[in-house]
């Protein structure tokens, strides 16, 4: 009996966790279906074998993507041939659009004909929408998880399905009874290396200027990895801050215990959102990265909370406005401020509900296989 292949693709940790729910509920809806392609430990967990795990080489910017310019390349070329010669019934791309979206241009330039579907929309609609017309000339379908999103991609020809966004129901699914505790501040880095290394050092500095405001302040940080807390431990061992005790927990954990934190750009900051945490935003990368970056953006915001709210419920504090003191007096008057702190989590709560996350893996999956079928 035949047997419908699908190859799916993830590019870092959280398209990796995106992709593994939708696996697990296409192969609920289609239990004879088989999974190739490449993302992280937990899809090569659910997919098996046929899988490659490569997310320990994501990058963040285009200096980071020159670096990596031959390994990047080698990979494109080989899924490239991995998928002629598999001939699936789908391709499906997680997110991860600078890689995904040449590849999917690619292979229907060379003749490619079956499907191809797009999970987890690109936000070219904040930097870039003229892409979004020559999108609809090589996506089948398109799934987005940010409602605005739909009518955007619609307008221009492209069949759009909202599915809400998978995190929500993730994140529920990880909630714990623990109390905030009044004097403890979350510092969440990011996950990859590269981040950790420019936005860490800005943490621990602005954490030694809000210590020397109240001595009973307490700090945990967010680890996703053993080598990044190696990192990052590292990183405080070479500071003048070696004697500021500084804690590790699971993020989720941590952004349900803290009473505030400073957050890096990405999807913590929805996380930390949904968790309620009052928090500021920290955005750092090189500048070959940055300026190309900043001369194409559209948007007013950088965190998705602010561009979802339509204004700035997140204080942001990018590149070179990202300085320690600047940040730790944020933080202060969200600590120091019980009104300040309160008006953003009802701005939180606001802008999570739109994003309507029950299912929503379900939901994603199911407009695969109608896709499919």
């Amino acid at each position: 009996m035949y047997k419908k292949r699908i190859y799916i693709i993830a590019g870092e940790s959280s398209g990796d966790a995106h992709g593994a729910v939708l696996i697990r509920e296409i192969a609920r809806l289609v239990p004879d279906v088989q999974f190739f392609g490449a993302g992280g430990p937990q899809m090569q967990k659910i997919a098996g074998e046929h899988f490659l795990d490569w997310t320990q080489e994501a990058v963040v910017g285009l200096w980071d993507v020159v670096v990596k310019y031959p390994f990047f390349r080698e990979k494109f070329y080989q899924m490239y041939r991995e998928i002629r010669q598999l001939d699936p019934d789908a391709v499906i791309f997680v997110d991860y659009p600078g890689f995904n979206l040449r590849l999917a241009r690619y292979l229907r330039l060379k003749g490619f004909a079956r499907k191809l579907i797009y999970y987890i929309s690109p936000q070219v609609w904040a930097w870039n929408r003229g892409r979004i017309p020559r999108m609809a000339k090589f996506l089948d379908l398109m799934i987005c998880l940010f409602p605005f999103e739909k009518s955007l991609y619609e307008a221009s020809g492209l069949r759009t399905e909202f599915a809400g966004h998978p995190m929500i129901e993730e994140l529920e699914n990880r909630r714990i009874s623990h109390p905030r505790m009044g004097n403890l501040i979350a510092l969440l880095p990011g996950s990859r290396s590269r981040e950790i290394k420019r936005i860490f050092p800005v943490m621990l500095e602005a954490a030694g200027l809000l210590r020397r405001k109240d001595e009973t302040l307490q700090f945990e940080a967010s680890a996703a990895s053993e080598p990044a807390r190696e990192c990052m431990q590292h990183m405080i061992a070479q500071t003048n801050l070696s004697d500021l005790p500084i804690g590790f927990k699971n993020s989720c954990e941590l952004m349900q215990r803290a009473a505030v934190g400073m957050v890096a750009s990405g999807t913590a900051t929805l996380e930390s959102s949904f968790y309620l945490l009052p928090f500021v935003l920290i955005y750092k990368v090189s500048w070959l990265t940055y300026l190309p970056g900043r001369l194409l953006i559209r948007v007013d915001h950088l965190g998705m909370p602010n561009i979802l709210a339509g204004k700035e419920i997140i204080p942001e504090f990018i590149q070179h406005q990202a300085v320690p003191v600047r940040i730790a007096d944020s933080v202060w008057e969200l600590y120091s401020n019980p009104d300040r702190r309160q008006a953003m989590v009802i701005e939180m709560r606001r802008v999570i509900e739109l994003l309507d996350g029950e299912g929503s893996g379900r939901r994603a999956a199911e407009a695969c296989v109608r896709e499919l079928e």
